[in-house]
């Protein structure tokens, strides 16, 4: 498929739902060659016990006429990514773009919960899933992706810079999660430099993932406005793709280090790159929760749409 990113190959880390499907199928829909990995698959399901597969990811791909191949991998085990990343440099011979997505830790936490409350196997299972599995695939991949200048490293977290760095995103251990690949991005923004590598950390606002849809709303993509039956502000929430199109606009920016260090939500990218949710909106969800949601603002989700 020709496009922005022919050419190009990329790894998305944790692309089995969520996010990091619409990562693959946006990369692969711009023209490169995307590798997408994750835990469940036509085999088996991860301890998250989700339906979605990694070979439903590739067929998304597919659909979207992209191009890509998929991996079983847990990214908390080096030997593993290592192969990864052997069988990309033995079948393209060079690697581009590298998502960090890796996440899985939503059934772990326990919202209320102060440190010496929570479980602390699930609270470092939580760190262990959203930052070591991040350095672990960045360990492993940036050495074939700094062999030609222009790779770009796109960390993925919950929440701005400046939202994350004044807030608590409770509890402690989603905190950290969170709040680290804000600083993975500013320090390989510094260690990529010399190599003409950028580093950058994107965030979605309220996503309407899978799990949040069928698990926490009970409603359907195709009937999603329901959910305010529950929670109002979930009006303002976005399709993973909104993130994802601005992701991939970024990729195949030339003048794309410019954001070296930096955090973009999906709402930034919209405005920088002309992107939009499939409905052809632009929600600006953490203007719409630091002004209506905690500031009290008089407007409604539409006027942030």
């Amino acid at each position: 498929m020709q496009g922005p990113l022919s050419g190009k190959v990329a790894l998305v880390a944790g692309a089995t739902r969520g996010a990091g499907r619409a990562f693959a199928v946006e990369l692969s829909r711009a023209g490169a060659f995307v590798y997408a990995t994750g835990r469940s698959s036509a085999a088996g399901r991860s301890e998250i016990d989700r339906p979605e597969t990694i070979e439903g990811t590739v067929e998304a791909m597919e659909a979207a006429g992209g191009r890509g191949a998929y991996a079983v991998v847990d990214h908390l085990e080096p030997e593993r990514v290592r192969e990864l990343v052997a069988r990309i440099e033995s079948e393209q011979g060079r690697l581009d773009v590298l998502v960090n997505n890796i996440w899985g830790g939503d059934h772990l936490w326990e919202g209320e919960a102060k440190l010496w409350e929570h479980d602390l196997d699930a609270g470092l299972r939580i760190l262990r899933l959203g930052v070591e599995s991040h350095i672990v695939t960045s360990h492993a991949a940036l050495p074939l992706l700094v062999r030609r200048p222009g790779g770009l490293v796109v960390e993925v977290t919950d929440g701005t810079w400046e939202y994350n760095s004044t807030h608590y995103r409770k509890p402690f251990f989603y905190d950290l999660a969170k709040a680290a690949p804000h600083r993975m991005t500013k320090a390989l923004a510094e260690e990529l430099a010399d190599s003409g590598g950028t580093a950058v950390c994107v965030t979605p606002g309220w996503i309407r993932s899978e799990a949040m849809l069928d698990t926490h709303f009970e409603v359907t993509e195709e009937n999603w406005r329901d959910g305010a039956n529950r929670d109002p502000h979930f009006l303002i929430s976005e399709t993973p793709y909104f993130v994802a199109r601005g992701t991939a606009a970024l990729a195949a920016d030339p003048d794309v280090a410019r954001w070296n260090g930096q955090t973009l939500s999906s709402h930034r990218l919209s405005q920088e790159y002309g992107t939009t949710d499939v409905d052809g909106s632009r929600p600006d969800a953490w203007s719409y929760i630091s002004e209506v949601v905690e500031g009290g603002a008089d407007r409604t989700a539409d006027d942030y749409r």
